[in-house]
């Protein structure tokens, strides 16, 4: 049983409407399979297990309204001494409990999880035959704590003091029409997007077309995502400044449409050796009305049987990476300022657990779409996090036998938060930035008397 079945899934017995009921949105064996093969299982009896560990760190991401001592009672996870009683576990033996469980079962879940979903969504809605990814970065804002700062880092800012709070860089490989993650990557701010995408490209199936940020504009991604076996193909927009057609022409298809050679520059010969010395891509120019025109590389070469309009078009899908981002950092993190976790390594479990939690409410949104007669993108995100929040609150109060109507229901009241269509909008990038008075606060260190 895999989250296909998440809420459709209802345990029996005592505690069917606590942390069985919950813990039956995953297949129970992924949870072994990850636990295993990271080594980390319990094997004496514990108030937190480790599998009961693994809920605890979803469950932070999922009810980030509520502090972890509330999820650890809400859903029921404490192991009780005797039958019939509730189990009570203090704060510092969550933070034992999260120590001794790690990232690595929580990355393992993760990838176990996201291949199997969003592989079987993005096969049923393709373009031309081809699955749609899309695949960029973004950042986190970690507690401000000398740990943090030390294995994160602190990005720099205009001032040259740094960032106010250190951060970590995700990179995120997502089922652009379905909005589920196929694979991720973490690492330092230091880490550069190209470095840690690196970690993701395995996660692209065969028949898939991937559309990248342009900062992925790179000689030696092309060859490396090239595979005309495995019908992968990749669509990028060109650097910024490059308004002019690519000086080596090969073929012309018609007005800002032609095959062109691309060439390494020295430094990248230099790290690579051994690529070679050309390659062939397609150049779309894309001209939109009171925007300046850019140009579109892409493995597909074939003009007669994918018109240049339809690339055109399908890059702007690239945009709905960073409504997910949105709706990862906004809506699921309530705005936060930063993550919880104040050490670098229940940092990154926390982050694992936090994109399995987007994963789950996004799969039972994909669920409940079919029931409204639209696709997943059309249900809203915000409601229904909201719902599925409330439903995990109240299922421990209701009886085992009347959970499988609340199951139907909720996926009934999700099917009601249709969004309008998107209207065919064109704004160009802009930030406003509130500009403040004051000086920004830095920590200053404390005089220990002597």
């Amino acid at each position: 049983m895999g989250l296909g079945e998440a809420i459709l899934a209802v345990g029996a017995g005592e505690r069917a409407a606590r942390f069985e009921q919950f813990r039956s949105a995953l297949d129970s064996a992924w949870v072994a399979a990850a636990l295993a093969a990271t080594d980390t299982a319990s094997v004496r009896r514990r108030k937190l297990p480790a599998e009961h560990v693994v809920w605890l760190v979803i469950g932070m991401g999922l009810f980030h309204d509520r502090s972890i001592a509330e999820v650890v009672h809400h859903l029921d996870l404490v192991v009780p001494p005797r039958r019939g009683e509730r189990g009570r576990v203090t704060n510092a033996a969550i933070v034992q409990a999260r120590d001794q469980l790690g990232a690595a079962p929580l990355a393992a879940l993760f990838t176990q999880t996201a291949t199997v979903w969003t592989t079987a969504a993005a096969a049923t809605e393709r373009w031309r035959g081809l699955a749609v990814y899309g695949l960029d970065g973004t950042t986190l804002r970690v507690p401000d704590t000398p740990d943090n700062v030390l294995t994160f880092g602190r990005p720099p800012s205009p001032d040259g003091a740094g960032a106010g709070y250190p951060q970590m860089r995700v990179v995120a490989l997502l089922s652009l029409r379905h909005h589920l993650l196929a694979a991720a990557a973490v690492g330092p701010s230091r880490t550069g997007e190209l470095a840690l995408a690196r970690g993701v490209w395995a996660a692209l199936p065969d028949h898939a077309m991937v559309i990248l940020d342009r900062g992925f504009c790179s000689y030696a991604l092309f060859h490396a995502l090239a595979a005309p076996a495995g019908d992968r193909h990749w669509l990028v927009r060109a650097r910024s400044g490059r308004t002019a057609l690519p000086r080596h022409v090969v073929q012309r298809f018609g007005p800002g449409d032609a095959l062109v050679e691309l060439r390494p520059t020295s430094i990248t010969c230099a790290k690579h050796p051994d690529l070679p010395s050309t390659l062939r891509v397609r150049a779309v120019r894309v001209q939109r009305p009171g925007f300046r025109p850019y140009w579109l590389f892409t493995s597909l070469l074939n003009s007669a049987t994918v018109p240049a309009a339809e690339l055109a078009a399908l890059y702007h899908d690239r945009w709905e990476l960073e409504l997910a981002f949105d709706e990862l950092k906004t809506h699921t993190l309530d705005r936060a300022e930063a993550l919880r976790s104040k050490a670098p390594a229940r940092v990154e479990q926390e982050v694992w657990g936090l994109l399995l939690a987007y994963n789950l409410v996004r799969f039972v949104m994909s669920r409940a779409a079919p029931r409204a007669g639209v696709p997943p993108l059309r249900l809203s995100y915000r409601h229904a996090l909201l719902a599925l929040r409330a439903f995990w609150h109240t299922a421990w109060l209701t009886p085992p036998g009347a959970l499988p109507r609340r199951i139907d229901a909720l996926l009934d009241d999700l099917a009601l938060f249709v969004l309008p269509e998107r209207r065919a909008r064109r704004y160009p990038r802009a930030v406003k930035v509130k500009i403040s008075r004051y000086r920004r606060k830095r920590p200053v260190p404390l005089e220990v008397p002597r």
